[in-house]
């Protein structure tokens, strides 16, 4: 091998190296809620098939806990109840992000938790899938659920916000009244194969719009992380079935969404401090 191609070599390493660097925040206690593709990673965020593992490995965090479900919606339902004991990997009435906020606030209440600084919320996959069992999903959009920004929304009982809309700001709302100081990041759905690309992104679009009226960081997976649906459909290339992420996908996914929050945490203390 010539000398050029061997320094050439060496500096393309350095270069993958430097890229692939993980960025370390251990003072930051790190928490997630979500659907399936968080779930698959384990509670503790150490299985290769969930991005919250390589997210973890990566962001480097104090802590870093899931309580994720597989085939949880944000949107409630009209039977929906507080039930922090269910476990079940389905839809469900109760497998709502709400019962994984009661969960989180339990454990924290009784020291198996520590007071999360930054919750991140990845869902909206089932709402758009499964529209047919969730029939008020897209019955409301953010205009009209914030058209009293001033109403304490969590008042309400949570089997009345039966939309994907009044269920996000139920849920974000409920989290900051829990804990006042901590960073909440919303992610929208990835594309997948089990529903059309307009059902992901209407879901995307109203959580992406409430977010933006609490203030809350959003990042559009649909737009931005490397599953494509087309691409999906023809051959396996960063999911196991179209919906759920391989490893190589779930790699891809974790350590992307490492460095994005990395970047929203330095701007929201840039903001504050301006403040």
């Amino acid at each position: 091998m010539k000398k050029t191609t061997i320094v050439i070599f060496i500096l393309l390493s350095m270069l993958s190296a430097a890229t692939a660097k993980q960025v370390g925040h251990g003072d930051i206690n790190v928490v997630m809620l979500g659907d399936s593709n968080t779930w698959i990673g384990g509670d503790d965020c150490n299985d290769e098939r969930g991005w919250n593992k390589w997210f973890k490995d990566f962001f480097k965090p104090a802590s870093c806990r899931s309580y994720a479900r597989s085939g949880a919606t944000w949107t409630n339902t009209a039977r929906t109840k507080e039930n922090i004991v269910e476990d079940i990997p389905v839809l469900g009435d109760d497998n709502v992000i709400y019962n994984q906020i009661m969960r989180l606030r339990l454990a924290v209440e009784n020291g198996t938790q520590p007071i999360p600084n930054l919750i991140i919320i990845a869902a909206g996959t089932n709402d758009a899938w499964f529209n047919d069992k969730r029939p008020n999903v897209f019955s409301s959009d953010a205009e009209k659920v914030f058209e009293n920004e001033g109403e304490r929304f969590t008042a309400r009982p949570v089997n009345m916000m039966t939309s994907l809309a009044e269920s996000v700001r139920f849920g974000c709302e409920l989290l900051k009244e829990s804990f006042p100081a901590a960073q909440i990041v919303l992610l929208t759905p990835l594309q997948c194969t089990a529903t059309s690309i307009e059902n992901i992104k209407r879901a995307g679009n109203i959580i992406e719009d409430c977010a933006k009226k609490m203030n809350i960081c959003v990042i559009r997976q649909d737009r931005l992380c490397c599953i494509n649906r087309n691409k999906e459909i023809k051959k396996r290339l960063f999911t196991s079935d179209g919906t759920h992420t391989n490893a190589k996908g779930a790699r891809r996914n974790g350590i992307f969404l490492s460095r994005q929050i990395s970047s929203l945490l330095i701007k929201e203390i840039t903001r504050k401090n301006k403040n």
